[in-house]
């Protein structure tokens, strides 16, 4: 039985990259339909609890409570949320199809962290990732107003800001998961990330303008739900991909695969076709974040 576990970890990957992918592509859609961003926060935040619930279980419901365990498991918790938070207000403002491509190259982040304070070296792949990032990120912003009918009003910048500092918090938080992963268990990372999400919901409440006129039907918050449960499976489902399996290939598939799953149903479901300097932006990387995930688990 316990061989058949260990054979299901590319299954758990797979199913990681398609839900994260759909999930980033649909992401926004609540927000254009009148619910606001701060309140699909809200719904991710409790969609979390029925996987924190289950790994808890299969886990004996047992939580590492140990001082360091709740540093580390605080420090993701809230680089995650609030990275979350940010990202949910960037979808509605820019293209999820260029905004999920920078995430992807968080990575970055986290090698230099291990560089600078864990004396780690990166090799090959990770020089070339790097660089390839580093030419990647102007290519998305290049060529003014190529993109503008995808880009809410205001945010033709602003957008890619966002997603510069969500690309640096999940950078951070990848950084203390390394580190945690030494000393707690899977099961109560994602206990603290669960909690810390659900701890935030009352900051999203207070930023949610209530004078508006708020979507409260199926396509608002129950379509929110519908989209943000695919987060959330996919994130139990990437704890079981790391427990059984190879973080050379799952990493890949979470950093790359993902984002490009995301960029191609947003393509297809927004019917239009970026300019020329923005598709080689997302092909660099696309590229960069997968010899960058791959460089990390040398």
């Amino acid at each position: 039985m316990k061989n058949n576990k260990k054979k299901l970890w590319l299954v758990y990957a797979i199913v990681a990259m398609i839900f994260w992918g759909v999930w980033g592509a649909f992401t926004g859609l609540p927000a254009e339909n009148d619910f606001p961003d701060t309140l699909i926060y809200c719904v991710w935040a409790i969609t979390m609890i029925l996987p924190s619930l289950f790994v808890l279980g299969k886990s004996g419901w047992k939580v590492d409570m140990d001082i360091k365990s709740i540093m580390y498991g605080l420090i993701i918790g809230f680089l995650g949320a609030g990275g979350q938070m940010i990202l949910f207000y960037a979808v509605t403002i820019g293209p999820t199809y260029l905004i999920f491509p920078i995430i992807s190259l968080s990575p970055i982040v986290t090698i230099v962290l291990s560089m600078a304070f864990l004396k780690e070296r990166t090799g090959l792949l990770g020089g070339i990732g790097i660089v390839l990032a580093l030419i990647s990120l102007p290519l998305f912003e290049y060529g003014g107003a190529e993109d503008a009918s995808v880009v809410g009003e205001g945010g033709e910048s602003l957008w890619f800001i966002l997603a510069i500092i969500v690309l640096f918090a999940w950078g951070v938080q990848a950084y203390f998961m390394k580190l945690a992963n030494n000393v707690m268990k899977a099961e109560s990372i994602f206990f603290y990330m669960t909690l810390t999400g659900l701890l935030l919901i009352p900051v999203a409440i207070l930023m949610t303008d209530f004078s508006k006129e708020i979507n409260w039907g199926v396509n608002g918050p129950y379509l929110a739900a519908i989209i943000q449960i695919l987060n959330a499976i996919g994130a139990l489902c990437l704890v079981y991909a790391f427990r059984f399996g190879k973080a050379m290939v799952v990493s890949p598939l979470t950093n790359a695969g993902a984002p490009l799953m995301t960029s191609i149903i947003s393509l297809l479901f927004l019917g239009i076709i970026p300019g020329l300097y923005k598709i080689i932006g997302i092909s660099l990387a696309l590229v960069a974040a997968f010899l960058l995930a791959r460089s990390t688990e040398d």
